[in-house]
């Protein structure tokens, strides 16, 4: 590989690196925390993921169906051809490429994310199927780069590191409730009316994460050490969030974002990198 091709890899990685601190504090901070070595692939998966959430997202005004089918395209191509002027997705193929990322992983995030451009409500059939693509498939991405080619580890912990996706996108939809009802008409909890969401359909919500949470654990006190502190910051961010949320009533959740204090997500990081640094789970 010439010197002309490194520096134009090493540039695309910058961009997924950029991209990954300026839309998601807690992801780089996770990150971070993770061994050097998975720093690359781990911003080069984000950014592709955070760009083609942002199509159905947040460009308004233009026609998301052709943004996101030209999207979808210029990624397969990327990823037959190994390379693309897209900085992205030549961060992102060069990933796919290397770790041997299964394509129906990249067909069921491009999915779900097609799902977003017109579908508001779901069944239980649509919303595991949604829930699968969006988060669950990263998660299963990011398994691939850190287990590097060891087929029975990924099989092993391939439903655990499922579960921690699904907590994470049922926490997540928890979280952002009101705006996705109100600013994108989106609920996606099936049978969950917005104007009569109580306490107890959100309690029902609360244990179902619980169980997913308790299976994901099992599945990453077993990571390899340098992938371990990062998914486990992950993980504590995620479930004291699900905490704090559990303490409030159904009624606030339908008035405001709740949200961990960007003091208590320092602390949890300072925690979990010197757990990380004695080897402590």
């Amino acid at each position: 590989m010439s010197t002309g091709i490194n520096l134009y890899n090493d540039t695309c990685q910058k961009c997924s690196e950029i991209i990954t601190k300026s839309y998601s504090t807690s992801f780089s901070l996770g990150i971070r925390t993770l061994a050097r070595r998975y720093h690359e692939p781990i911003y080069a998966i984000y950014g592709f993921v955070r760009y083609a959430d942002e199509i159905v997202d947040s460009f308004h005004g233009f026609d998301k169906k052709l943004l996101l089918d030209r999207f979808r395209a210029d990624t397969y191509n990327a990823i037959s051809e190994g390379i693309s002027l897209n900085p992205v997705l030549q961060s992102f193929q060069v990933v796919v490429n290397r770790f041997h990322v299964e394509q129906e992983l990249i067909d069921a995030f491009l999915l779900s994310m097609e799902m977003d451009l017109d579908r508001t409500k779901y069944d239980q059939e649509g919303y595991e199927a949604y829930i699968y693509g969006s988060a669950e498939v990263v998660g299963l991405m990011c398994l691939r780069v850190f287990l590097d080619g060891n087929e029975a580890e990924y099989q092993r912990l391939k439903a655990p590191a499922c579960s921690l996706g699904k907590a994470f996108q049922k926490v997540n939809f928890l979280r952002d409730l009101k705006s996705d009802y109100l600013e994108r008409g989106r609920v996606y909890f099936p049978g969950v009316d917005f104007n009569a969401f109580d306490d107890k359909a959100k309690a029902v919500i609360e244990a179902d994460i619980t169980a997913d949470f308790e299976h994901a654990y099992t599945g990453i006190i077993t990571l390899p050490s340098g992938a371990r502190s990062g998914v486990m910051l992950a993980y504590q961010y995620y479930l004291r969030l699900l905490r704090r949320i559990t303490h409030v009533p159904a009624s606030r959740i339908m008035e405001a974002r709740i949200r961990v204090p960007d003091n208590q997500k320092f602390a949890l990081w300072v925690s979990t990198y010197v757990r990380h640094q004695f080897n402590v789970v």
